[in-house]
């Protein structure tokens, strides 16, 4: 259990909400129903054993804390996930109720190991350790199938090695979503411009080999496309973007919108993950509370690279 404040208030409740559900407790000294509620949740916490965390908010002493929740009594308890209010309760809740608020939100046991081989898998992809990065996903998976984070790591890093057909086994149940993830459908593309270059004659020939063929006839899209896929299959995505925005400018709908398809799953692909406890808003925190200084905004250069051909992209469609 921790007191939070304003000054805390972004570390401790903010960014921790990315790596564990918080259980924010507004209470006050004179509170009699927070003085019985209050022991229920740190005895739970500690049960739980880090399947949540638990801060408590003096809500006469942190009032912009309390104003910013909307707090209108107390004891009230709010859950943050991922920097948003997820669910909350008002009133002393007895231990069985608040055991069952918690049951319904917060992981499974199961849940957050897969989590923790998740984690452990991205930090061997930075060392290069690509084979045991493997094993880990696998491991994530297996012990929860719809860890969609790890599936799609997963996935991905099975068609980086060139095992397409475990990656398309892996692919299958993903896309069978309703609704279909975008990142998925994205890996879809991707492993057709892989499979493409293994399966069809076009995937041997040499770039000028396309480009003779579209010299004489700029509307040949089947031979654009497949000089794209070629491209996506080399990992040259920019030129892979370049003639795909060729097509759509020509014909938006031909192909059944193949080409602006896949230029969305190479923008998907491309676009950098959201670090965790990013600040949506400059000089507020995730959860709309004000800070001091000014927040400056940095794109890398493969966001700006994205937000440039997204804007070729908009252009061309309209």
């Amino acid at each position: 259990m921790i007191d939070v404040t304003v000054a805390n208030f972004e570390a401790e409740v903010i960014l921790a909400s990315s790596q564990v559900p918080v259980l924010v407790d507004f209470w006050a000294p004179w509170c009699g129903p927070c003085k019985s509620l209050g022991p229920v949740l740190e005895k739970l916490e500690v049960e739980y054993a880090g399947r949540f965390k638990l801060v408590k908010i003096n809500s006469d002493d942190e009032q912009q804390l309390s104003q910013a929740f909307g707090i209108r009594s107390i004891p009230t308890c709010v859950l943050l996930k991922d920097g948003k209010p997820a669910d909350g309760f008002m009133g002393a809740l007895p231990e069985g109720k608040v055991r069952e608020f918690l049951d319904k939100h917060l992981p499974s046991e199961g849940e957050l190991i897969a989590q923790e081989e998740l984690s452990q898998a991205e930090a061997l992809l930075a060392q290069g350790d690509t084979d045991t990065a493997l094993a880990k996903l696998q491991e994530a998976l297996a012990i929860n199938p719809a860890n969609d984070d790890a599936r799609f790591d997963y996935i991905k890093l099975l068609m980086a090695t060139g095992e397409l057909d475990q990656a398309k086994a892996a692919l299958a149940p993903a896309l069978a979503q309703i609704p279909l993830q975008l990142r998925f459908e994205a890996l879809k593309h991707w492993w057709e411009a892989l499979n493409f270059v293994t399966t069809d004659e076009r995937g041997q020939w040499a770039v000028d080999q396309f480009d003779a063929l579209i010299e004489q006839n700029k509307r040949d899209f089947d031979t654009r496309l497949a000089k794209a896929r070629w491209l996506m299959a080399a990992a040259d995505w920019t030129a892979a973007m370049d003639e795909l925005l060729e097509i759509v400018m020509r014909d938006k709908t031909w192909g059944e919108e193949a080409a602006r398809k896949n230029l969305v799953a190479i923008l998907e692909l491309l676009t950098p993950p959201k670090a965790k406890g990013d600040q949506p808003v400059p000089g507020k925190s995730a959860g709309g509370i004000e800070l001091t200084g000014k927040a400056t905004a940095l794109e890398d250069p493969q966001a700006e690279l994205v937000s440039k051909y997204r804007r070729r992209l908009s252009m061309a469609l309209n």
